[in-house]
């Protein structure tokens, strides 16, 4: 009989929190319609890493995008009348955002400038637009949420084409969430939050999908949120429900478990540092930003390419 090995379960240590002279512990139009109402001064979203080693964040309610450098001091960069979730760098200076109020956004990191890159699609505004990820050729994927779920599984995924071309890839998603593709970029990761699951997405030559199947079934109050892959191809998978972040392997087992504190809420992850060995990860419950060692760098980030 085959028995499946334990994983190795490490605790996250906490590389640095968010000031309280940034905090905003006012009610918000977030909060009401996706916290219950509840006074929530944060929700950190969407890390990612510059060239020099800075680590942009979004925070959801607020419309804001902070850099957070190597020895863990915040700047702001950006304020403005959005709700920013996912990011990902379009060149150097180009902040491109998944903004769940406004639709795709630019955000130039050097003076703060908000301007929009996709808002809707055939003049039709977007459910709410969550998180982003490259291939190779400068195809953006993308997932358009809203409040999608089991109730009404509808949530979209699409591919924007370098040349403009909008392409619809999934129309019949409960609450799609991250994204991240394999080192070959053959398939796209998707995860499916109100399902609880993580979706295999076959990218196929043509550019349409097919046989797309259900990778891994997690468990919990809240399933799975940000995705990242490293450089053997293993799934990594934060789970803000449980607090943890799983390290899938190819067959979907989990191979290790990393753990924030009592209360975490692990809403997303990337790879960082030098070699990017080390994982970040966003709590936003508690507005701060976790990291781990780990023993695989991660796949470097693709940008946009012109067409």
């Amino acid at each position: 009989m085959f028995l499946l090995q334990a994983p190795q379960v490490r605790d996250l240590d906490v590389f640095t929190t968010m000031p309280a002279a940034l905090r905003r512990a006012e009610r918000s139009d977030w909060a009401d319609a996706n916290r219950g109402g509840t006074v929530t001064d944060s929700f950190l979203e969407g890390p990612v890493f510059d060239e020099a080693g800075n680590l942009y964040v979004s925070d959801i309610p607020w419309g804001r995008v902070f850099r957070i450098d190597s020895a863990g001091q915040w700047s702001l960069v950006a304020e403005y009348d959005g709700e920013p979730n996912g990011l990902k760098f379009l060149d150097a200076r180009t902040l491109l955002v998944t903004d769940y109020k406004n639709g795709l956004m630019r955000v130039d990191v050097t003076t703060g400038a908000v301007t929009p890159h996709l808002q809707r699609r055939n003049s039709e505004r977007f459910k709410g637009v969550n998180d982003l990820v490259f291939d190779a050729a400068g195809n953006l994927y993308f997932t358009d949420q809203g409040q999608t779920g089991l109730h009404d599984p509808t949530g979209r995924l699409y591919r924007l084409r370098p040349d403009g071309q909008l392409d619809l890839l999934l129309a019949n998603v409960p609450s799609p969430n991250g994204v991240a593709l394999s080192p070959d970029g053959k398939l796209l990761y998707l995860a499916v939050t109100r399902g609880n699951c993580v979706w295999r997405v076959p990218l196929l030559p043509d550019g349409s999908v097919a046989k797309v199947s259900q990778f891994f079934t997690s468990y919990g109050p809240s399933g799975p949120d940000g995705l990242a892959v490293d450089g053997e191809g293993r799934v990594l998978v934060a789970n803000p429900g449980l607090g943890y972040v799983w390290v899938l392997n190819h067959r979907a087992e989990p191979v290790q478990v990393l753990r924030g504190a009592a209360g975490a809420s692990t809403t997303n992850l990337a790879f960082g540092g030098p070699d990017r060995r080390t994982l970040y990860i966003t709590d936003s419950t508690h507005g701060q930003i976790l990291r781990a060692a780990m023993d695989v760098p991660g796949l470097p980030l693709a940008r946009a390419r012109s067409a």
